[in-house]
């Protein structure tokens, strides 16, 4: 874009083109040695262990040798594009769009089953990252009538849990949910 062997000064260029002056004089430098072999250890540590942030990776790194600092990690992490595989914070926010239906249990006597059926996701820790579980449960007898594992957080689990203990039990009165987008979905 910027020609410097054009009659019109750089500067000129720039204001033109409207783009910062600094850019144009800005050479991006290279990586250090150093920084590439943290690199390196970061991403083989990544696919080993995809659930670590930045403070287990640095404790992993110490561990290694390496003199490093959570702060430098975090931003090699964060030129790497690498981010911790992780329960996101608020699975359990509404959907502002979907309809908030009132609370049905609320001074509510549950006295038999197929009365209130409860649903709900949590997730589940394992080896390498973790699986959600969405359950559809009895609330007098507390069995759990129907469940789903799955890697994503989707409406397409807990609908497909909740068909089959309509299959297997029949439909009850209440089905409560917290307002969780997948349940308002």
């Amino acid at each position: 874009m910027i020609d410097r062997t054009h009659t019109l000064s750089i500067v000129r260029q720039a204001k033109l083109l409207k783009i910062s002056r600094g850019t144009v004089y800005y050479l991006p430098k290279p990586e250090s040695p150093e920084n590439l072999v943290i690199m390196n250890a970061i991403d083989r540590l990544h696919l080993d262990y995809p659930f670590m942030g930045s403070r287990q990776l640095r404790n992993q790194l110490v561990k290694q040798g390496f003199e490093v600092g959570r702060q430098h990690v975090r931003t090699l992490m964060q030129k790497m594009n690498v981010r911790a595989i992780a329960p996101q914070p608020g699975t359990s926010q509404r959907n502002p769009k979907h309809k908030v239906f009132p609370y049905l249990l609320r001074k509510l006597r549950i006295v038999r089953s197929n009365q209130t059926w409860a649903l709900d996701t949590t997730y589940i820790r394992m080896a390498r990252g973790f699986v959600y579980l969405t359950a559809v449960v009895d609330v007098f007898s507390r069995r759990i009538l129907a469940h789903r594992t799955a890697i994503t957080l989707e409406a397409c689990h807990a609908v497909e849990a909740l068909q089959e203990a309509f299959a297997r039990f029949g439909k009850p009165e209440i089905v409560n949910t917290d307002q969780g987008s997948q349940f308002t979905a």
